[in-house]
């Protein structure tokens, strides 16, 4: 394995005109993530000792959306072809670095495709990625002599009708070393079809100066498929969700329909998982065993801990959910909440940096945040915590074993100490001790005799 530098550059600036959109092409999303952010990450796993990006046409928008990202940015002022982009980040690479170049456009290329081409690199090859397709319209013909060796790459407004015929293809990826691409990429003409300096011409350079070109493919063709509009984005999405929904099937949940669940982030699981239609993982998710998951959910930078049940149509995001737990339908979980095992969040629940305990309740139409419940509460319908005064949010703080009646608002900051019972209706403004009866509500009148109006 090769101990010299490895330096990725990532070409990013193009304008996607075909996108028909104002977000710079490498910033449209695939599984919720920019196209650019997926070959980021990939040169990272990589081990990349510097990550180089050229952008242009959109480039603050690029900036601004990799905030806090390790990369050295480098602008093509002018789109004057692949060559001409890697030109860009020439004084930036040492002469004794290996160079890979990947594309914004092309998310989904892998680490395991990538590293066999960069361990064995050195001086005297050019490693090239290649595909071959059924229909290789539009893309560059590898050409091969009569012993099997490519030779050069021939782009598709430039090839011969025979040339065309050929199927194996140029993915544009490809690692060689710094030192010859300063020796090459000045070398570079304008003179075909497109008038661009194609960083494809270099292939028949390193053939002309003695170089081995080693050629690898990707285990499948979506891999090294580029995005150039909505379709194509499209298709790369469900590709990349189909392989999701495999990877799950085969790691131990049973998927109601594998084309009805959507991946966005990194999901772990535990055996025998349940996921019904139209469920959405986003960020980091780990689901327990034997979790259960209802139609149409949405969960964000969850854990949801072993036996909980989620149900239809909630929303869970920044929360931990204990072991046994049930979840919905239709609740809400926001970030900072917490709860224990055998807890109950029920139809129209919402909370916000709730912690919860064990075999507490709060079963519906009711709103608990910045709050602080104990074992065994029960919660009835309708009750808030009001815990924002305008400008602060103030804390509630429940016992164990407290019986909070229907009803209630809970005017933080307040104590409700164990075992106290407030009564339905009321709005508790002061602390209530432990065993204790709260009511605090206006005295019922009953008025006889009185005639309900009527419309004149």
């Amino acid at each position: 394995m090769s101990t010299k530098p490895l330096h990725v550059v990532i070409l990013a600036a193009g304008q996607g005109s075909r996108m028909k959109s104002a977000l710079p092409k490498v910033l449209h999303a695939v599984a919720g993530k920019p196209m650019l952010h997926h070959v980021i990450e990939t040169a990272e796993k990589l081990g990349a000792d510097k990550i180089h990006t050229v952008i242009g046409h959109g480039a603050e928008k690029v900036r601004e959306a990799s905030d806090g990202r390790n990369v050295h940015w480098a602008v093509q002022e002018e789109q004057l072809g692949t060559g001409h982009a890697v030109a860009q980040v020439l004084p930036e690479l040492p002469d004794n670095a290996r160079v890979l170049v990947l594309y914004g456009d092309v998310p989904l290329i892998k680490e395991e495709t990538l590293a066999p081409m960069v361990a064995t690199l050195d001086e005297q090859t050019l490693g090239l990625l290649t595909v071959t397709l059924d229909d290789p319209q539009g893309y560059g013909r590898i050409v091969r002599d009569e012993l099997g060796k490519v030779v050069e790459i021939v782009e598709q407004k430039d090839a011969s009708a025979e040339q065309q015929a050929i199927q194996e293809v140029n993915t544009g990826i490809l690692a060689v070393s710094a030192r010859h691409l300063k020796s090459w990429l000045p070398s570079l003409s304008n003179a075909n079809a497109q008038g661009e300096y194609y960083l494809t011409d270099i292939i028949a350079m390193a053939v002309q100066n003695g170089l081995d070109v080693s050629v690898s493919q990707p285990a499948n063709e979506f891999e090294v498929q580029g995005v150039n509009n909505r379709l194509q984005l499209s298709e790369l999405e469900r590709w990349y969700q189909r392989k999701e929904a495999e990877r799950l099937m085969t790691e131990g949940a049973t998927l109601a329909d594998p084309t009805r669940v959507d991946v966005r982030g990194e999901l772990t699981i535990g055996n025998d998982i349940l996921i019904d239609i139209n469920v959405v993982f986003e960020g980091l998710v780990e689901l327990g065993n034997d979790v259960s998951i209802g139609p149409n959910c949405v969960i964000k930078d969850a854990r949801i801990a072993e036996g909980a049940s989620i149900k239809a149509n909630s929303v869970i995001e920044g929360a931990s959910v204990g072991a046994n737990a049930e979840i919905g339908p239709f609740a809400r979980l926001r970030p900072g909440t917490e709860l224990a095992a055998g807890t109950k969040v029920g139809n129209f629940v919402e909370t916000k940096k709730a912690i919860v305990g064990e075999g507490s309740k709060i079963n519906h139409l009711s709103y608990v945040g910045d709050a602080s419940l104990g074992r065994n509460v029960n919660v009835g319908a309708g009750t808030i915590t009001c815990n924002y005064d305008g400008v602060n949010k103030h804390q509630t703080i429940i016992g164990d074993g407290v019986f909070v009646g229907s009803n209630t608002s809970l005017v933080a900051p307040v104590e409700v100490a164990t075992d106290a019972t407030i009564g339905a209706g009321s709005t508790i403004t002061r602390n209530v001790a432990d065993g204790e009866l709260a009511v605090a509500r206006g005295r019922q009148k009953n008025i006889s005799g009185w005639e309900r109006p009527t419309k004149d």
